[in-house]
């Protein structure tokens, strides 16, 4: 495994994102044991770099990474995400990245994650009622204390990033990114160059669209959030299909898998990104792995490039609301 860094954070260049091993997902939380089998296997193969959060459960999906690195906690930088649950209870939205809240929070998936520091730490979301400024420097203050190394934003605009580097240097800004969602290319990009940050997409898979085993609305049961995203609905899902069967075709001229080529897109998007794939499953861990080593040629890549538009909202309203450009 191919290795970049993170302003100056090293990781592996493919990691792992383990949000659908307890939620949102169909099937997420009914096999563990698999689960804590996908870490060990991709820690196996290379992967430096997990993902987490303490709304993803909420709270189990940190207690289960914790299981899954008894042991190997060494071998992996750990990042997980504050701000979406309001501790003390009364913020709208559960949007909350006072000192306060992060200080609860903090504490909160250490004990969850069994260690004694959090390698990387975003904000989940930015937080309207309190400014960037105070929570970066709450976090500064974490960091000198030891307890977390490195500071991460997630869904974070141009001014917010910039704003939160004069405070104290951001290592990585989080946000969905893939074939079929780039609105991040035009402004938040640049700037993440500009300033020395490295990215992490996540979704980069399409939330599994890309890896064109998605056919029918059907295959979701009634906890998978996708079941009423605007993507996965409709003549949007429709549509989107000619999307994903034309990342098919390439992927047959590459000898690839949909997925592997949807990943190999956005390693050639340069250096200091390090997407982190969500999976459960230990076949899965293994084929996403792969794509490390696929070059696309030029042609490939224009072809991807020119790729139309998913139709829909990658996310609902509520979820829109939440997200800065």
């Amino acid at each position: 495994m191919k290795h970049t860094t993170l302003r100056d954070l090293d990781v592996s260049r493919i990691g792992l994102g383990t949000m659908g091993m307890s939620f949102g997902y169909t099937g997420a939380g009914t096999d563990d044991a698999e689960s804590v089998r996908t870490v060990h296997r991709a820690l196996d193969l290379g992967v430096t770099f997990l993902d987490t959060a303490e709304i993803y459960g909420p709270y189990v999906n940190e207690e289960l990474v914790g299981r899954a690195l008894k042991g190997r906690r060494d071998q992996v930088v750990v990042a997980t995400k504050f701000g979406m649950i309001s501790h003390a209870g009364g913020r709208p939205g559960n949007l909350d990245s006072s000192p306060a809240n992060i200080r609860t929070a903090v504490e909160g998936s250490l004990e969850r994650l069994g260690t004694d520091h959090i390698d990387l730490y975003y904000q989940h979301r930015v937080d309207p009622h309190t400014s960037i400024e105070d929570a970066v420097g709450a976090l500064a203050e974490l960091v000198a204390e030891g307890k977390i190394r490195h500071i991460g934003l997630s869904e974070a605009g141009p001014d917010t990033i910039r704003r939160a580097h004069a405070v104290h240097p951001v290592t990585a800004v989080q946000s969905e990114y893939s074939l079929w969602t780039r609105d991040v290319e035009e402004r938040v990009l640049p700037v993440l160059r500009e300033l020395g940050i490295g990215f992490v997409p996540y979704s980069p898979l399409g939330h599994g669209f890309l890896t064109g085993t998605i056919r029918s609305p059907e295959q979701f049961d009634d906890t998978d959030w996708r079941k009423n995203n605007p993507r996965f609905t409709g003549e949007n899902f429709q549509r989107n299909l000619a999307l994903a069967d034309k990342v098919q075709a390439i992927a047959a001229e590459v000898g690839a898998t949909p997925a592997q080529v949807a990943l190999a897109w956005l390693l050639a998007k340069g250096e200091h990104i390090a997407p982190i794939p969500g999976t459960k499953r230990v076949a899965r861990v293994e084929e996403n792995v792969a794509a490390d080593v696929i070059e696309l040629t030029a042609d490939q890549i224009d072809k991807l490039n020119n790729l139309p538009p998913a139709a829909g909202e990658h996310h609902d309203e509520e979820q829109m609301q939440m997200i800065e450009r």
